[in-house]
């Protein structure tokens, strides 16, 4: 049995317990506040938001009785005990808002609110954690239509939300500034790990695979070679191995711009063969960009770095970007 319904069943005083293993479970799209009563009058218990998981006990006319998994217990370190434990509220929301796995077009439906949150959340006055909703919509279609058509981009979209959540996080720490990666906070490769495993082979698994080369980046490079030339072979080596990937291109970029800023790294050590041969490699990458991806902004990025470069200009240090 899973743990999710493991805790509910602690929590509430129902038999047969193992029964909610098998109950019709859903979320609402709109945010309902959660009563002790099926009655708009009732006494709030508390409040469900868009995304969050609820386990039908019972149904009343407009209302629906669930058990509403307001957070799940995670196993992470820096947590208190109150923040690791699952929270869960047993009560009544209205029928009106609520999606489940048999709600036709279910899927298309949270989907789509999902988009509207993610959408919210990049507005400069969007809705209040507006990112956390899309992340837990997005999350509720895979979880809940595992076979749906929309459930690897689903798990996808909600695993890139928690990732630049946690990316900001981190990188807003003075530890984001260390030379080697593993010094600063690791962003938890956890949901994209269960994209690629879910999903292998697909665009949705190629772009997960890209997202998680963040946690092998440098902070501050200090002005030393040993970081660019790292994160460029990481780059090129992705961009090889996944040469289908929609970030091919990307990388291809990132590792050509590692190659343009190691001319001038090399040049202060100084070391002008190795200088000449990052001109080389850089300029190499770059028309690769070109000639394969001709149509893309990638491409035209590539192409001015191409000029920058040919033309000795720096595209690192204190004259470069």
């Amino acid at each position: 049995m899973p743990l999710r319904h493991v805790l509910v069943c602690a929590t509430m005083l129902i038999s047969p317990c193992f029964a909610l293993a098998d109950a019709q479970r859903g979320t609402l799209v709109h945010e309902e506040a959660i009563r002790v009563s099926p009655s708009g009058d009732a006494a709030k218990l508390g409040l469900a938001a868009r995304g969050n998981e609820l386990v039908v006990l019972d149904t009343s006319r407009d209302w629906v009785h669930v058990q509403a998994i307001l957070r799940e217990a995670r196993n992470e370190e820096g947590l208190t005990d109150e923040e690791a434990e699952a929270k869960t509220i047993s009560g009544w929301v209205p029928a009106k808002g609520f999606v489940s796995s048999t709600t036709q077009d279910g899927d298309r439906i949270i989907f789509g609110e999902a988009a509207d949150s993610e959408d919210q959340a990049s507005r400069r006055r969007g809705r209040r954690d507006a990112a956390q909703d899309a992340m837990r919509l997005y999350y509720r279609v895979y979880d809940l239509m595992p076979a749906s058509p929309l459930a690897a981009e689903a798990l996808y979209r909600a695993a890139d939300i928690r990732w630049q959540i946690e990316r900001t996080d981190v990188m807003t720490r003075p530890s984001a500034r260390e030379r080697e990666a593993y010094m600063r906070g690791q962003l938890n490769e956890e949901w994209m790990k269960l994209v690629n495993k879910k999903y292998p082979g697909t665009k949705w698994a190629e772009l997960a695979s890209f997202r998680m080369i963040d946690n092998k980046l440098c902070g501050d490079w200090e002005g030393m070679t040993k970081c660019p030339e790292k994160e460029a072979d990481i780059y090129e080596k992705y961009a090889n191995d996944h040469s289908q990937s929609p970030a091919a291109p990307e990388a291809l970029y990132n590792a050509a711009w590692r190659r343009a800023a190691l001319i001038e790294i090399y040049k202060i050590e100084p070391n002008q063969k190795k200088s000449a041969e990052s001109k080389d490699r850089a300029l190499a990458l770059a028309q690769k960009i070109v000639s394969q991806y001709g149509q893309s902004n990638w491409a035209l990025r590539a192409r001015r770095l191409i000029f920058y470069v040919q033309q000795g200009i720096p595209t690192y240090g204190n004259a470069g970007d």
